[in-house]
């Protein structure tokens, strides 16, 4: 993906195609290479893991395993099929830019194209 992604690890986002179309969930971790974002407890699909062995275990209890079996797991889904959430009007809604200054320094700030306000607080 040339363009950069306007969704960030952390924001709610609103599933607008597959078979989760319509609910809501937080970005676990956003992908921009390749175009995708995982979203918890959406697109959820079961994968069969084998028992394996803890890795770095440092002192206090020795060696333990991670346990086998069918676990659900959120797979990644295209940016296009979601939409972030507002925090200030809580609607589903476009992300626009802007330039703003702070400490002498410019810094660009996501806003919200229903409501005017800033996405990015902190």
């Amino acid at each position: 993906m040339a363009q950069t992604m306007k969704v960030r690890k952390g924001d709610v986002v609103h599933i607008l195609r597959g078979k989760d179309a319509g609910k809501e969930g937080r970005v676990l971790e956003a992908l921009p290479k390749q175009g995708r974002v995982v979203v918890e407890n959406i697109n959820v699909v079961k994968r069969h893991r084998r028992p394996r062995p803890i890795q770095n275990t440092t002192g206090l209890g020795g060696g333990g395993m991670t346990p086998g079996g069918i676990i659900d797991l959120p797979a990644p889904l295209p940016v296009s099929n979601v939409m972030v959430v507002c925090p200030v009007c809580g609607k589903p809604t476009r992300v626009g830019t802007i330039e703003k200054t702070v400490r002498d320094r410019k810094v660009r700030v996501r806003v919200c194209k229903k409501c005017g306000e800033e996405m990015d607080r902190g």
